[in-house]
């Protein structure tokens, strides 16, 4: 094969690979069917009661029922042509039961009153099997009963309600703008998510729920065939719990960031950045080759996420730092011992990293958990010296502690619930200071924009970081475009090297909409929110991808 052939066929393979991997929940329905009412509250209730009551008669000492309609629409593009339009529906009931100090769970599809005593007496079986071999009853923290109350995510457009013909319009024409600027190859995708979920427990919460989310992505491709070679870069967008509303591309809710960079927050435009991402991929074509050694990096929050969601969120995850996790998702640097010594340094005393299930527009923002706890909001690291980890019911008794910290979850009534990472992020500084500001004063740095590939050791600890796009910063300014950037550091140094953060109007947030754990495994989605912030010193390798 001549060299030029193998570049344009690794470059379509670029292309159809810059989307992930998704996970198809529930049966396929008519676009129609997304529009139909669910149960209404008062027959939810009656249906839990079924649940709760067939527990407390076969001897459970507590039980919760989780009655969900999970709603799915994903719309898939590639240039000119719509690929797939998908529309799932999955609807069912979950119960836990704890019976003889041990829990029981079990589920079922059918929504009836026989239904959920034939699911209720084999959670209770379950329970009484597994006792033989506990060695220890569960001890569940303190939660109240809240009785009958509901939660929404505040949407302004439901995506059910938009056309299909308009989401494969937006999409298909933010592929043209791309092609027109450059690209060779564009794909483009909508995730939207809407999960109705009803909470019951005998400790007396009904808890009804509706909660959005969505995901506008896409990658470009360019390819320079005398040269041999192609680069490629993905939407700058962020996964929001929010409806429609976010690709109205607000044009308030942007920022021009360094070296022409298109930044947004709450608002979304598709065609400006796919329009940009040709420009750049483009750009990234003639660029130089970074120089391997010590930089200053400037990462923006799109970025900086995931590192975030990596190094921080991970490791403070306690059933992975107990080792719960091991056999699938690795253990935890940050042990218990590191935490009782009161004096751990996680970072510099800039860095005070939070969690929050109540952010407004993020990914995880629910009004309770899923096993009935007030959401809240807690410090995990707090000037920089380690304070918290992530635990629910059944574990905070470990830490000592008495109340859940409400970051229980699962992917829907088929599976059990178990501690998910909340939202996890970075307070902003408390001065005055920009992007510009921090560009100003670095001698030898780069800026980091949007997220790449990277690895990380099973404990969380030793990793590296690539990212979307990349710009030398040489005594103060924006020099041009790097390639080849990657940072290596470890997670104490990394947070460590800390040096400055902007202030809360540079503040936004990056979204994982797939985010694995457990086994079996689940997905579930998160947000972690920071402003542009600037690590000194960080070691830059070359990885050297151009072919």
């Amino acid at each position: 094969m001549k060299r030029r052939d193998f570049v344009k066929i690794a470059g379509m393979g670029a292309g159809a690979t810059m989307l992930p991997s998704v996970p198809i929940f529930g049966n396929a329905i008519s676009e129609e069917m997304l529009l139909i009412p669910g149960i209404d509250v008062a027959a939810k209730k009656v249906l839990a009661d079924v649940a709760l009551n067939t527990a407390k008669s076969l001897g459970a000492t507590y039980a919760d029922a989780r009655i969900g309609r999970y709603l799915n629409q994903y719309v898939f593009t590639r240039e000119e042509k719509v690929q797939n339009v998908v529309n799932t529906e999955s609807f069912g009931i979950g119960i836990r039961v704890i019976a003889n100090g041990t829990w029981g769970f079990a589920s079922t599809n059918n929504v009836s009153d026989e239904g959920i005593k034939k699911a209720t007496e084999q959670a209770i079986a379950i329970a009484k099997a597994n006792a033989r071999i506990q060695k220890e009853p569960v001890r569940l923290a303190p939660e109240q009963g809240y009785g009958e109350v509901s939660w929404k995510t505040p949407i302004k457009k439901d995506f059910k309600e938009v056309p299909v013909s308009e989401k494969v319009d937006l999409l298909l024409s933010a592929n043209a703008a791309a092609m027109e600027n450059g690209a060779n190859f564009v794909n483009s995708a909508l995730f939207m998510v809407n999960e109705q979920k009803y909470f019951a427990s005998t400790e007396g919460s009904y808890i009804d729920q509706d909660v959005h989310r969505i995901w506008p992505t896409f990658g470009v491709t360019a390819i320079d065939k005398e040269k041999g070679k192609f680069k490629s870069r993905q939407a700058l967008s962020s996964p929001m719990g929010m409806g429609f509303e976010y690709l109205d591309g607000d044009s308030s809710q942007k920022i021009d960031g360094p070296g022409g960079v298109k930044l947004y927050k709450h608002s979304y435009d598709i065609v400006e950045d796919a329009t940009e991402a040709a420009k750049q991929a483009k750009e990234m074509l003639g660029a130089k080759s970074v120089e391997p050694g010590k930089y200053d990096l400037v990462l923006e929050p799109n970025h900086l996420g995931l590192t975030i969601h990596e190094s921080v969120g991970h490791p403070l995850e306690l059933d992975r730092v107990l080792g719960y996790e091991a056999n699938y998702a690795g253990t935890s640097f940050a042990t218990i011992d590191k935490w009782k010594s009161k004096n751990f340094e996680y970072g510099s005393d800039l860095v005070n990293l939070v969690a929050d299930k109540t952010q407004v527009g993020s990914l995880g923002a629910v009004g309770y958990d899923d096993e009935g706890v007030k959401c809240k909001k807690w410090d995990l690291v707090r000037n920089g010296v380690l304070v918290n980890y992530q635990a629910i019911r059944d574990q905070v008794h470990m830490l000592d502690q008495k109340e859940s910290h409400g970051c229980c979850y699962s992917q829907s009534w088929n599976d059990v619930q178990f501690q998910r990472m909340p939202n996890v992020s970075l307070e902003p500084g408390n001065d005055k200071y920009s992007v510009n500001d921090m560009i100003k004063d670095v001698e030898k740095g780069i800026y980091i924009a949007g997220r790449g590939s990277y690895s990380i050791d099973q404990q969380r600890y030793n990793f590296q970081f690539g990212g979307t796009v990349f710009y030398e910063i040489e005594n103060g300014e924006i020099k041009g475009m790097l390639n080849d950037v990657a940072y290596q550091s470890n997670t104490k140094e990394f947070w460590n090297s800390c040096a400055k953060i902007c202030d809360k109007d540079d503040y936004r947030m990056f979204g994982s909409f797939f985010d694995g754990k457990g086994q079996p495994s689940q997905v579930s989605a998160v947000s972690h929110g920071c402003s542009t912030t600037r690590f000194n010193g960080v070691n830059v390798i070359n990885t050297g991808r151009n072919i």
